[in-house]
Order: structure tokens, then sequence, then C-alpha cells
């Protein structure tokens, strides 16, 4: 199979929504090099993918309803940016994709603790979603638990929610004499693992195949976009419903790991050239930061824990 063959079969079993393909290259693509993309540069990006340019249109109205893009007007043409909630979604998600499977524990517990009853505060069912989405399982009714700190995000959650005052977040342990691996089998009932690793495996069933053909082949830049956008759009989906545990809490042979590595190769394979395609659309435009094609923006060269693009 011809890698642009791949890419039809990709695109006609898959068919990723066009606003969640919109969001993946905002934030693969645009956001490390420009505040912002002419609707034109962005119908130019979007149409090898299929994605015609009234389904762009429409999917650009629905981002600035959700609050992920602000317009403005310059005579006829429309220009789209991140607005400050987008870009923070957007980085807060691609954290978790570029960022290694965490190996190490420490053994501490993160326990986030609302009120069981007689708090009203309209914004508490949010806070549950979000700290879910942030990888926090319900351990009981007003009490959600992580393996791992999350200090940062934490306090940014809280104070977005006006919730600070009405939340203690804490770090626990096991008392000596009662932690062990009994316990932690215990706890790992808390999150739906099986749903998480079918994921994983799915990605790495579509994107697999394609390692070796990369291996040996030229890519056009267009070619290199739209696998790389791909790539990221796939695993990211895989990802935002993993909770991120350590290795030592997680099942044998875990398909997240390989799932990463894998995913980590394919970028190092089609980084430069994606970023030349977009420099071809967007570089003639005074919103494009990075006019150099030769260099690769810090931003994206240290993704995946630092990729070496030669």
């Amino acid at each position: 199979m011809s890698i642009n063959a791949w890419i039809e079969r990709y695109l006609a079993d898959e068919v990723p929504k066009s606003k969640s393909l919109i969001v993946t290259v905002f934030g693969d693509s645009l956001l490390p090099t420009t505040p912002g993309i002419w609707l034109g540069e962005l119908i130019a990006l979007m149409a090898p993918f299929g994605v015609s340019e009234r389904l762009v249109r429409t999917s650009c109205f629905r981002l600035i309803d959700e609050d992920w893009l602000a317009a403005r007007r310059d005579g006829r043409r429309s220009h789209y940016s991140l607005t400050s909630s987008g870009k923070r979604r957007i980085e807060r998600a691609y954290q978790r994709v570029y960022t290694p499977p965490l190996l190490d524990w420490d053994g501490q517990w993160t326990l986030v603790i609302t009120p069981r009853s007689g708090d009203t505060h309209p914004n508490r069912g949010q806070l549950k979603r979000e700290l879910e989405w942030e990888g926090f399982a319900l351990l009981t009714p007003g009490v959600l638990i992580h393996p791992v700190e999350k200090a940062e995000a934490l306090r940014q959650l809280l104070e977005e929610l006006g919730l600070r005052e009405r939340a203690a977040v804490l770090r626990a342990r096991d008392l000596d004499g009662f932690g062990g691996p009994g316990a932690q089998a215990l706890m790992i009932q808390c999150w739906n693992l099986d749903e998480v690793g079918a994921r994983y495996r799915s990605f790495i069933g579509h994107f697999q195949p394609l390692l070796a053909k990369l291996g040996k082949a030229v890519l056009t830049p267009e070619q290199a976009f739209l696998i790389r956008t791909l790539l990221i759009h796939s695993f990211r989906r895989a990802t935002l419903h993993d909770p991120r545990l350590p290795a030592v809490m997680l099942p044998a042979a875990w398909p997240g790991t390989a799932a990463y590595e894998l995913c980590r190769a394919l970028y190092v394979l089609t980084a430069r050239d994606a970023q030349a395609h977009v420099a071809s659309i967007c570089g003639v435009s005074e919103s494009f930061a990075v006019a150099d094609t030769s260099r690769m923006p810090d931003q994206v060269s240290s993704r995946f824990g630092g990729i070496n693009v030669a």
C-alpha cells in the first residue's frame, strides 16, 4: 500500500470530525509558530483532509461559540486565533500528548475533597468533570484521587472555577504495614484501564504498518503534514482518556508505552517536512512567526522528551 493509499484509507475508515481536526492543527502545527491564521490559509491546510470550505467555516463558528477561537475582520478577510481559554485547554491537552509516560512513583496520592452536601456552587459538577479529565478517579462521593501531585494544574483549575476555598487538596501515603501490591491492586480498580488499553491497541494497529513505509519513502511536505496531523489527532484521542498512572501501577505489557514510542518515532520522521508545509501555506503571512523552515521551532523540537530531526 502506498503512502497516499494509507492516508485515503485512514480518512475513509476513521472520518475525523472537522472541528476536532482543526483543534489538532491549531495545537500541533500553528500554536508553536503563529498566534493565528487567515481563513483562506486554514481552508488550504484542511482541504487535503477532505474538509470543504463550508465545513471549515461552520467548524470555526462553532469553535468561537465554545470559546476556542476568536475572529477579527480585515476588509473581506477573516483571521482566527486561539482565545486565552482555548490556548490553556490545548496546552493542558498537548502536555499529556507529548510528555513521556511516568515511570517512577513516590508512593503518595493526591486527594481532592469537596463537601458531600450543603455546597450549592454551580461549578461543583464541572470540577468533577475536569478532575476526571485530568485522570482523577472517584474514590467515594466527594473524594477524587490520583497518584501524581498535579499541584499547578489543580491550583489553576480551582481558581478558574472559583472553588479555591471550597475544596481541600491533600497528599497521602500508606501507613507502614498497610501498603504493598494488594493495596495498589485495590486502588487500580478505580480506573477503567481496559477501555484505555483498547484505544491504544487500536492506535498501534492503525499506525504500526506506516512506520516501515516511512523508513523507505521520500515524503512530500503535504504528505508529512497529513500523516503528522492524523497521528497526533489519533494519539490525542487515546491519551486523553489515559489517567497517566505510574508504570509500577500498570498491567504488564501496557500498550500505552508502545503507543507513545510509536507516536514519537513517526513524529520524528514527519516533523520537519510537516512544518515546512505549514510554512508554505502560512509563511507569507505577517502572522507567521518563523520564516526559516530549515530550523525547527523550539516548541516542536522539545516535544516527546526532545526529538532530533536531521
